[in-house]
């Protein structure tokens, strides 16, 4: 599993000129060019369209290397109660609540669905 942290911001361009700035490189962008994903050595950072209510926030997210069914099935037997599988523009997705309340997104791609 990859760790991959979504970067909601008002100005996609913006953003990724300033981690490209950082040393990231600009990687898969959707077509309408409302998500950036820009790999790093150690991850992923994504970079989302948001408006004025999301811009800054941060979400935690993982790029599963296994079925996401597997996923689930290893939470529920842990006790915890992820939302169903869902199809997404990008391939497929699901959310879990962690012990602090704070929502995890494990997501599935299928870049060609949406680069």
């Amino acid at each position: 599993m990859r760790v991959m942290p979504i970067r909601y911001s008002t100005d996609v361009d913006a953003a990724v000129r300033f981690y490209r700035a950082l040393g990231l490189d600009a990687g898969p962008t959707s077509r309408p060019g409302v998500w950036v994903e820009m790999p790093a050595a150690a991850g992923l950072l994504a970079i989302h369209k948001a408006g004025a209510d999301e811009a800054g926030a941060c979400e935690l997210a993982f790029e599963a290397d296994e079925p996401l069914t597997d996923v689930v099935a290893r939470l529920r037997d842990a006790g915890f109660a992820p939302r169903a599988i869902v199809d997404e523009n990008f391939g497929r997705s699901v959310r879990v609540l962690d012990p602090d309340g704070a929502w995890v997104q494990i997501n599935s791609y299928d870049r060609d669905l949406y680069t």
